[in-house]
């Protein structure tokens, strides 16, 4: 296992993350503990010592299983991570009431690591609204207190999201987590994410390195363009050693829902392979033509929106339409949109065609509305 440096930690570059752990009958609410449990020990005898899970996982029945998990073992052999769920915003005037049910699930005293869950566009005024919820406040005395170690937040927002919190909180936040791969490097403009929290020397903790499984396998002819730089190296690793390619990522977070996954994640993680300019060029060149089919090809110039009488901010609107495209469903667009007044939202457009008028792309937008709010049902 190879470890990264955190303050005055040594973490192992792979984390466990508990949101995909093996259930039963395929219902994400019955997690297989046997076979959780299974794979705890094997991470932990193979080197792992970062264990991540959050409130919602699983039914809410990831920190149960994991807390279970970890019972065996002294505390201080493993890094905890869990999330206050501020996604939920019933959960919002709840912080100390759900805080204190994680340490009695999970069964600690303390957590190593502890986030803002998901900071995001129908989110961000209740986290920074401290007077009335204090959310801020009261993870910031736990942390005074010693109940949290380390104190950082996850991110699906856009980048105006993640600027204000960090304009807000960033000097008091210890990391990030971002949803990073080298396909969202440019689709969720990740590069320029990691640009921002660098600039605050805040350190990257990854999510979704294989974008829910999607880069774990990919077109026979983008196989081979791999195969042929590297022969020995799996398709999945290809994902792991682009984030060991940046250098201000510490914690490389895998939810791994077998232990077969888990086996070969760890053999990937005996070692560190960066990859060379060539292979870094090749991959995004891969994520490229992948991105280029079912999206549209929006470059944000902005004309379209003085042409629209609706008042519709047509470029955000299509970045999340190709979000939503590609993933072929999720939550991060319907999520983005549900902070949106319902009149600024794609079925608002009335199908005018002015912006098309003037886009550089030639793009159909007002069938791309048709068709988001279709998909959107």
């Amino acid at each position: 296992m190879i470890y990264r440096v955190f303050q005055d930690l040594k973490l192992s570059a792979l984390g466990f993350g508990a949101m995909r752990l093996p259930v039963i009958d395929g219902d994400d609410s019955r997690i297989d503990e046997a076979a959780a449990m299974k794979m705890v020990d094997t991470a932990m005898a193979n080197g792992i010592n970062y264990y991540d899970t959050a409130w919602g996982y699983h039914g809410e029945n990831s920190e149960l299983v994991m807390g279970k998990a970890l019972a065996k073992y002294p505390r201080e052999n493993f890094y905890l991570a869990t999330k206050f769920p501020g996604y939920d915003p019933g959960n919002w005037g709840k912080v100390e009431e759900i805080f204190e049910k994680q340490l009695e699930k999970l069964q600690v005293e303390y957590f190593d690591f502890y986030l803002f869950h998901n900071v995001c566009e129908m989110n961000i005024d209740a986290y920074l609204d401290d007077e009335k919820y204090g959310i801020y406040s009261y993870l910031m005395e736990q942390k005074k207190n010693g109940r949290i170690k380390h104190l950082g937040f996850s991110c699906h927002g856009a980048m105006d999201i993640l600027k204000r919190f960090l304009d807000a909180y960033g000097n008091d936040m210890e990391f990030c987590q971002l949803q990073l791969n080298y396909l969202d490097w440019t689709f969720q403009h990740d590069k320029e994410k990691v640009e921002v929290l660098n600039e605050k020397n805040i350190p990257v903790w990854v999510m979704e390195p294989l974008r829910g499984g999607k880069l774990a396998k990919l077109e026979p002819a983008y196989e081979e363009s791999l195969k042929a730089l590297r022969p020995d190296e799996e398709i999945p690793a290809w994902a792991f050693r682009f984030l060991q390619s940046i250098p201000s990522v510490t914690m490389i977070l895998s939810g791994m829902s077998n232990q077969e996954q888990l086996e070969k994640n760890l053999k990937t993680f005996e070692t560190d392979q960066k990859l060379n300019e060539e292979e870094m060029q090749t991959l995004l060149g891969i994520a490229d033509k992948m991105l280029s089919v079912g999206t549209v090809p929006c470059t944000a110039c902005h004309y379209c929106v003085s042409h629209c009488p609706q008042g519709l901010d047509i470029p955000h609107l299509l970045s999340l339409y190709n979000e939503h495209a590609y993933t072929g469903g999720g939550f991060i667009a319907p999520m983005a949109l549900s902070a949106l007044d319902e009149d600024k939202k794609p079925q608002s457009c009335i199908g005018c065609r002015s912006c098309e008028q003037v886009c550089p792309q030639q793009i159909k937008i007002s069938e791309v509305m048709a068709d988001f709010t279709e998909k959107l049902g």
